[in-house]
C-alpha cells in the first residue's frame, strides 16, 4: 500500500484516513476495516500509548439493557448539562457501548471479577486498553503511521479527500489520499500539562474549520480538573471522597468534585490556597482506588504522603475541551459533518448530544469515543465505497490557512511559544474562562482575534516548527471559538459560567452554533424535539 516517490515524501492510498489514535480513533479504524475499507491510521504520538486514555483508568457508560437501569443512565446527567441531550442518541450510545465493552472482552481485555465472579465492565486500565486497541487494528490490516501530525487536510468538488502532514521523528513528508477522513484528534487542554494532554490542542478543530465544517456547543469548553498541585493526574472522579480544607484546618464549606469545584476556584484567586483529604474513602475500597489508579498514587508515595489521611494543596488545572462537550458538529448517526467526506469522533465532536453542557473525566466520553469511532468508521467507509470510481480521478487541492516553506528562519519556534503562551494566558485564568463576564469575553476576543491575524500571515515549515505553528493556530482558533459562543449564550448553564447572568435561562435552551476563521460566526438551533426529560 505505500510507495515512496521520492526522497523524503511518503505518499499512501487508501479508502479511509483517521486522524488520531486514541480510543475515537482505533475503534473507526477497526469498524472500517471490517467492512472492507483500506485504512490508514495516522497519530500525532505513538497510537497506543499517547492521549488522555492511554495513561489513565477511566470510568465507563456501561449499562445492561434493562429498562429500569437504562432509565436512570439517561437521567444522570439531563439535569447536569442543562437539558441538552437527546434520547435516541443517549440509547444508541448506551447500545453501542454495550457492543464494544463485550466485544473487548472476547478479544481478552482482562476485565476484573465482580463479587460474584462476572467481569466488572463499568471501567477500562488505559494501558492495557489501548495496547489492545492498536494489536486488534493492526490485525485487521490498517497501516499506523505514528508520530506523524496532519498539517493540512485536501480536498475537490467532492469533498475531503486526503491530508498531508510530516513525520517527526524521520523529517520526511507523508500524503494520504483517501475516500473518506475521519477525525479524531480529541480535544484541546490548551498545553495545561494535564496527564496525555501534550498533544490534544485542538489540531482537528483547525482542520475541520478549514474544510467548512462547522462546531456546536463550543462555549461548554471551560473545563478544570481537581488536580494536587505536585501532579498532573486529573483524576476527579476520587475526590468525591475528599474533604477540603484551609491551611488552618477548617472546612471548605460547599467545595466538591461535582457542584463544588467554583469555590475552591474562587479560594484560589483570592490567594487562599486549598487543601484535600481523601479521608471520606472507606476502608475497604481504598485498596481498590489504589489498583484502580495507580498513577494517581505515585506523586503522593514519592512525597511520603498518605492522601487517605495526610492534607495536600490542590489546584483546578484546564481541561478546556477534552472534558468539555463541544466539539464538530455531527448531522446524522454516521458521525458526518457537513463536509462531504468528513466525519469526526470521539473528543474532536461534539458530545452535547449525549451529555448536553456538562460532563466530567471517563464514563460518558469513554463510551462516546467508542461509540461515536463506531459510527464514523462505518459511515466513512460507506462514504468511500459510494465514490466508486470517482476516487481514482480527484484533482486534491490543500485546504490550509497556513502557507508552508522547505526552509525557513529559526525564529518559528521562538514566535510560536509566544503566541501559545498568549493563548493561554487568555484561556487559563479562572477569572476568564471559568466565570466569564460580557467586558472579559469581549476584552479576550479582541486580543485572540488580533493574534489569529499575525499567526495567519507568518509562513511555516514542512517540519516540527511547522506542527508547533499549527498547534498555535489551532489553540487561537479554538479559544475563539469558544469565547464567541460564550459571550452569545447570556445564563449559566451546565458548565458555563457567567458572572452576569448567574441563573439558567429556559428561553435559552437551544444549541449554539459556531464556525469561520478569519471571522466566527454563530447561530442558534433547535434541540431535536425528542430529547424530553426524562
Amino acid at each position: 500500500m505505500a510507495k515512496v516517490l521520492e526522497e523524503n515524501d511518503l505518499r499512501l492510498v487508501a479508502d479511509v484516513l483517521v486522524i488520531g489514535g486514541g480510543p475515537a480513533g482505533t475503534w473507526a479504524a477497526l469498524t472500517a476495516a471490517t467492512k472492507g475499507s483500506k485504512v490508514v491510521l495516522v497519530d500525532k504520538g505513538y497510537c497506543g500509548t499517547s492521549g488522555a486514555t492511554a495513561p489513565s483508568g477511566t470510568g465507563v457508560w456501561y449499562v445492561k439493557p434493562e429498562e429500569k437501569l437504562r432509565e436512570e443512565a439517561r437521567a444522570s446527567r439531563y439535569l447536569l448539562g442543562g437539558k441538552l441531550a437527546e434520547i435516541p442518541w443517549m440509547n444508541r450510545v448506551l447500545d453501542q457501548t454495550y457492543e464494544n465493552m463485550n466485544k473487548l472482552g472476547s478479544l481478552g481485555y482482562p476485565f476484573p471479577k465482580d463479587d460474584i465472579g462476572d467481569p466488572y465492565k463499568r471501567g477500562l486500565q488505559g494501558p492495557e486498553y489501548m495496547k489492545l486497541m492498536r494489536k486488534l487494528v493492526q490485525k485487521a490490516g490498517v497501516k499506523i503511521l505514528d508520530h506523524s501530525p496532519v498539517l493540512e487536510l485536501l480536498a475537490d468538488e467532492n469533498g475531503v479527500g486526503g491530508a498531508t502532514g510530516v513525520r517527526t521523528q524521520s523529517g520526511e513528508t507523508w500524503t494520504v489520499r483517501a475516500g473518506a477522513v475521519v477525525i479524531a484528534t480529541g480535544g484541546c487542554a490548551f498545553l495545561s500539562k494535564a496527564l496525555g494532554t501534550n498533544v490534544l490542542t485542538g489540531d482537528g478543530y483547525l482542520l475541520a474549520a478549514e474544510a467548512g465544517a462547522d462546531f456546536s456547543g463550543m462555549e461548554f469548553s471551560n473545563a478544570y480538573a481537581i488536580c494536587p498541585t505536585f501532579s498532573s493526574v486529573t483524576k476527579t472522579a476520587y475526590y468525591r471522597y475528599a474533604s477540603f480544607y484551609y491551611e488552618d484546618g477548617s472546612i471548605v464549606e460547599g467545595a466538591g468534585s461535582q457542584r463544588g469545584r467554583s469555590i475552591i476556584a474562587r479560594n484560589l484567586l483570592q490567594g487562599r490556597q486549598v487543601y484535600a483529604s481523601l479521608d471520606q474513602a472507606p476502608e475497604e475500597i481504598r485498596p481498590l482506588l489504589r489498583v484502580n489508579q495507580t498513577n494517581f498514587f505515585l506523586p503522593f508515595d514519592r512525597l511520603g504522603i498518605d492522601p487517605f489521611k495526610d492534607k495536600f494543596p490542590v489546584t483546578l488545572r484546564l481541561e478546556g475541551t477534552v472534558r468539555g462537550t463541544g466539539g464538530i458538529r455531527i448531522v446524522d448517526e454516521q458521525c458526518s459533518t457537513i463536509v462531504p467526506g468528513l466525519y469526526a469522533a470521539g473528543d474532536a465532536a461534539t458530545r452535547e448530544l449525549i451529555c448536553g453542557g456538562f460532563t466530567g473525566g471517563g464514563s460518558h466520553n469513554a463510551a462516546w469515543a467508542m461509540s461515536s469511532g463506531s459510527f464514523a468508521g462505518e459511515g466513512a467507509a460507506k462514504f468511500a465505497k459510494d465514490l466508486g470510481d470517482k476516487a481514482d480521478n480527484r484533482t486534491l487541492k490543500s485546504v490550509s490557512t497556513t502557507t508552508f516553506t522547505k526552509s525557513g528562519s529559526g525564529q518559528i519556534l521562538s514566535k510560536t511559544g509566544e503566541a501559545i503562551q498568549a493563548v493561554q494566558e487568555e484561556v487559563t485564568p479562572y477569572d476568564r474562562n471559568l466565570f466569564r463576564t460580557q467586558k472579559g469575553l469581549e476584552g479576550s476576543i479582541t486580543r485572540l482575534d488580533g493574534l489569529w491575524n499575525d499567526l495567519r500571515e507568518r509562513v511555516t515549515t514542512l517540519d516540527i516548527a511547522g506542527v508547533r505553528h499549527r498547534e498555535a493556530a489551532a489553540m487561537t482558533a479554538t479559544a475563539r471559538l469558544m469565547y464567541n459562543t460564550a459571550r452569545e449564550r447570556t445564563e449559566t448553564r451546565g458548565m458555563h459560567k457567567r458572572e452576569d447572568f448567574p441563573e439558567i435561562d429556559a428561553a435559552q435552551g437551544y444549541r449554539l452554533i459556531s464556525g469561520g476563521l478569519d471571522k466566527v460566526w454563530t447561530q442558534k438551533a433547535e434541540v431535536n424535539k425528542e430529547a424530553v426529560t426524562p
